[in-house]
C-alpha cells in the first residue's frame, strides 16, 4: 500500500499497523515524545528539532521507519483585534472575544427539561455561516449605546503557517514519533536506537516514551524476577509436601532442563523471538517439568522413608512411573501442536507459545527421566548422610518382621 500511495506527489501518505495491544499507543513499534522543556523557540524552531531527529532516525540500520505527524506548516488565519477602535466605539473587548467564540466555535448555555429527557443548549452559528472567514461580516457584537456593529469593523486577518494541533506531554510541548524496527532488529535495539540519537538533541529538549515503548522499558529484566519468584514459590510447596529442604532440589533441578529444550527450539526456528510469549510459556514449564520430577521423586522418597536401599528404591520408582510420565507428557506435547501450527490473526502469538512448551516439555521428557532419579540419589545421600540411611534401613527391616521399630 505504501508503494502504491508513493505515486501520489499532491500527499505525504503513510500506511501504519495497529498497535499490538489495543489502547497501547496509536501505532505499532515504538512512540516517542520529544518535548520542548526549558528551550524558547517558537513553533517553527521546534518544528525544524522535530524534523531533524526524524531525518536523523531514519539514518539508523535498526530504524525501518521513522515519522511524526506534527507540522507547522498548515495554512491558518491569524485575527487581530484593533484595541483602539474598540475603545472609540465604545465596545468591550471581552464581547468582542465572547462573540468569536460563541459562532465559529460554540459556547454552553444551560440545560431544559422537556418530554422527560434532559437536553443541552449550545450557542454556535450555523456551519453555512462559519465556513468562511469573510462570515465574520455577518457577526455582530453591541457597544454600550445599544448598536450592533460588525466583527469585520473592529477585526482583521491575515494568512499565515502554523500548527493545527499543539500536543502537550507532562505539561511539556511535544511532538510523538511513531516508527518500527527494521526486519532482524527488536524492539529494543530500536529503543537503544532512539535513547543514542536523543543525546543530539539541542539544549531545552528532552524526551519520554509513551505506549508499548514505555512499559517495555518499565518492565526492563522483570521477567527474570518474576522466573525466579516462582521458582521459589514451588519450592516452599515442595518443601512443605516433602518436609525436607534437601529433596526440592532434585526436582527444581529439571526446570533447567526445560528452559534449554524452549531457548533451543527459539534458536532454531528463526521466525519466533525471546517475546513476552516465550517468556509465559518458559513460566508454564516450570510447573509442567516439575510434574514429571515429581513423580518420580514422590514414589522414592516414600519407599527410602519405609527403609527400602536408596538405589533400589529409586530404580523401582523409575520403573513403575516411567509409563505414567510418558503418556500425561506426550498427551500434552501432542496437545500444543494446534497452537505451535496456528494461522490467521494472531498466529504467532499462538505459535511461539506452542513450540516454546514443546521443545520445552520434550527436552524435560527425554532427558528428565534420567537426569532426575541420578539428582535425587546424589541428593538424599548427601542430605540424609549414610547414618540415617541405615536406620531407615533397619527400621524397614523391623517393620516388614512385624517388630516394634527402634
Amino acid at each position: 500500500m505504501q508503494k502504491r500511495f508513493a505515486s501520489i506527489k499532491e500527499a505525504n501518505i503513510l500506511v501504519i499497523q495497529p498497535p499490538a495491544i489495543p489502547g497501547l499507543g496509536q501505532t505499532a513499534g515504538f512512540t516517542f515524545e520529544l518535548e520542548q522543556q526549558e528551550s524558547n523557540d517558537d513553533i517553527k524552531a521546534f518544528e525544524r528539532v522535530v524534523n531533524n531527529f526524524v531525518a536523523q532516525l531514519n539514518k539508523r540500520p535498526e530504524i525501518g521507519r521513522a515519522f511524526s505527524y506534527f507540522t507547522a506548516r498548515t495554512p491558518a488565519y491569524q485575527v487581530d483585534v484593533d484595541r483602539d477602535k474598540c475603545k472609540k466605539l465604545g465596545v468591550s473587548l471581552a464581547d468582542v472575544y465572547s462573540t468569536m467564540q460563541t459562532f465559529l466555535g460554540s459556547r454552553y448555555v444551560n440545560d431544559f427539561t422537556i418530554y422527560g429527557r434532559n437536553f443541552h443548549v449550545v450557542a454556535q452559528a450555523d456551519s453555512l455561516f462559519r465556513g468562511d472567514i469573510k462570515d465574520m461580516d455577518q457577526y455582530y457584537v453591541r457597544n454600550q449605546s445599544g448598536n450592533l456593529l460588525p466583527l469585520s469593523v473592529l477585526t482583521s486577518y491575515t494568512v499565515i503557517e502554523n500548527a493545527p494541533v499543539i500536543s502537550h506531554f507532562n505539561l511539556f510541548r511535544s511532538a510523538e514519533i511513531n516508527g518500527t524496527p527494521k526486519q532482524g532488529y527488536s524492539s529494543g535495539q530500536a529503543i537503544e536506537a532512539l535513547q543514542e540519537v536523543a543525546k543530539t538533541l539541542p539544549a531545552g529538549y528532552g524526551y519520554e516514551f509513551a505506549g508499548l515503548s514505555k512499559q517495555e522499558i518499565e518492565a526492563g529484566s522483570s521477567s527474570i524476577y518474576i522466573f525466579a519468584l516462582s521458582i521459589v514459590f514451588v519450592f516452599l510447596f515442595l518443601t512443605a509436601l516433602y518436609e525436607s529442604w534437601s529433596v526440592p532440589f532434585s526436582v527444581l533441578l529439571a526446570v533447567p532442563l526445560a528452559a534449554f529444550g524452549a531457548i533451543l527450539t527459539l534458536i532454531f526456528i528463526p521466525r519466533l523471538s525471546n517475546s513476552v510469549y516465550s517468556q509465559i510459556g518458559l513460566i508454564t514449564l516450570i510447573g509442567l517439568s516439575a510434574k514429571n520430577a515429581i513423580l518420580i521423586v514422590e514414589f522414592a522418597k516414600i519407599r527410602v522413608d519405609d527403609g527400602m536401599e536408596l538405589l533400589k528404591a529409586t530404580l523401582e520408582a523409575v520403573r513403575l512411573r516411567l509409563r505414567p510420565i510418558l503418556m500425561t507428557s506426550f498427551a500434552f506435547i501432542l496437545g500444543v501442536l494446534p497452537l505451535a501450527f496456528a494461522k490467521g490473526a494472531g498466529a504467532i502469538a499462538r505459535s511461539t507459545i506452542g513450540w516454546t512448551v514443546f521443545g520445552g516439555m520434550l527436552a524435560a521428557t527425554s532427558l528428565a527421566i534420567f537426569i532426575v532419579p541420578v539428582l535425587f540419589v546424589v541428593i538424599t545421600r548427601t542430605a540424609y548422610g549414610k547414618k540415617k540411611l541405615e536406620e531407615l534401613r533397619v527400621q524397614g527391616e523391623f517393620k516388614q518382621q512385624g517388630k516394634p521399630a527402634i
